[in-house]
């Protein structure tokens, strides 16, 4: 009896790496929040996931009206010596703003830029300007830079254009005006103003890159599971025409034959017999007509007659042959099996034993076909690959005529039409489950 080991759990990762992982997925949360569009007066990163990212606007913006509005106004007015009233007006004028832009960065950039101005002409007649920065305080350095941080990260290209070219006019013009108390201070707001801008608007557009970019793949996954259903389905409807077109032929030649095979028969079972048969001519007629437009220009090979279990044992040998050890358990007498089953039954073992040479080369594997309860029983299970997976740089070679390559889709579209089930998944020891059921008098799909 074996007793099964449950290995320790892995030790917890040191401090610094768990630091440094929650970095990363708060830049990767805040790069998503970037790309994502906001509805105009939403808040600045409103779509990101994470509350803490949500919250980084506001506590930024508390951040810096709580330090900048006290030191303007404390500046204005003892180095400055601008009138205590006034300079607290332009201080809030300057800084209280910086809230209103965490929704709505533009407006605020217009009243925060005029109370700029406004402050500037006001320095000019002060008397503590000399020596000091002009016409723009330290204060409003930084909490322009803020600002410019909001309007870079909401607004389009041409506009963060107009609000640098603006920026800078005004510099020019108050350096025109005096370029006695003008230090060069506009010339470093200018240039700052620049480089946060196109910071800033170059991680919204990637951040919008990337989510485009994840929006294009789950649509082109979408589509291409919807292309592979809709090739199996045509690949089954293709399959089901030799199946259904056996039958009918049949019908047509006893229909046909039945006026000379049996003597004394009354003109209206002659009619009747005739008309059977002229039936059956044209749903041949529509069936062949139907069958030109399912089937692809690669498709010759698949006029041959349908597969069904009597050749799963030469299936088992090719999958031998590709260098997988694989045994095959059949009854000695099947008894009569549905075409449709027979042939489902066959595509099912097929798929199976290809994916098992393509996902687990090596793997022992065992193909089980049983008959109980009027259900037929199709199982195929392989154990964990000896090689590790496919050898690198090269496929493992397939055998041939190894599936159509759609895996678990066909099998499932194989199973509803007969009206069945099917049980697929993984396997305590790495190895690979294939269970199908389908009963051999064939129901209506659900």
């Amino acid at each position: 009896m074996k007793t099964l080991v449950t290995p320790p759990p892995p030790p917890p990762p040191p401090p610094p790496a768990r630091l440094r992982d929650a970095l990363r997925a708060s830049l990767r949360t805040l790069g998503t929040a970037l790309g994502t569009p906001t509805e105009p007066g939403a808040p600045l990163l409103a779509q990101a996931g994470s509350r803490p990212v949500r919250l980084l606007p506001y506590v930024v913006a508390v951040a810096l009206v709580a330090s900048l509005l006290p030191v303007t106004v404390t500046v204005l007015a003892g180095d400055y010596q601008v009138n205590g009233a006034l300079a607290g007006a332009l201080a809030t004028a300057q800084t209280a703003p910086l809230l209103l832009a965490v929704t709505r960065p533009l407006q605020a950039w217009w009243i925060i830029g005029t109370a700029d101005v406004l402050g500037a002409l006001v320095l000019l007649g002060a008397d503590g300007v000399a020596d000091r920065s002009w016409p723009w305080t330290p204060m409003i350095v930084i909490g322009y830079l803020g600002l410019m941080l909001a309007v870079g990260l909401r607004e389009p290209r041409r506009t963060l254009l107009g609000v640098w070219l603006v920026t800078g006019a005004a510099g020019g013009a108050f350096e025109v005006i005096s370029q006695r108390r003008s230090d060069g201070i506009h010339v470093l707001l200018f240039v700052l103003t620049g480089v946060v801008l196109l910071l800033t608007a170059t991680l919204r557009e990637r951040g919008d890159a990337q989510r485009r970019l994840a929006e294009q793949e789950t649509i082109s996954e979408a589509e291409r599971a919807r292309r592979t259903l809709l090739e199996e389905r045509a690949r089954i409807a293709r399959e089901l025409h030799d199946v259904v077109a056996h039958h009918m032929s049949v019908i047509t030649v006893q229909a046909d034959s039945a006026p000379y095979r049996i003597e004394g028969l009354p003109e209206a079972a002659r009619e009747e017999f005739t008309t059977i048969a002229a039936a059956a001519r044209e749903s041949l007629t529509e069936m062949r007509r139907l069958l030109v437009v399912l089937r692809s220009e690669g498709a010759e090979g698949e006029r041959a007659p349908q597969p069904g279990l009597d050749r799963v044992q030469q299936l088992v040998e090719a999958t031998v042959r590709a260098g997988v050890p694989a045994e095959l358990s059949l009854p000695a007498e099947l008894g009569p099996v549905p075409p449709a089953v027979d042939l489902s039954a066959y595509r099912i073992v097929q798929e199976a034993l290809a994916n098992v040479v393509r996902h687990a080369p090596g793997a022992p594997t065992r193909v089980s076909v049983t008959v109980a309860d009027g259900r037929l029983t199709v199982l195929v299970v392989n154990g964990p690959s000896e090689q590790g997976g496919s050898p690198r740089g090269r496929s493992p070679v397939e055998p041939p005529g190894s599936g159509t390559g759609h895996g678990l889709v066909g099998m499932r579209e194989r199973v509803r039409l007969t009206g069945g089930t099917l049980d697929t998944g993984p396997l305590p020891d790495g190895g690979f489950r294939v269970a199908a059921r389908l009963p051999l008098t064939v129901k209506e799909p659900a």
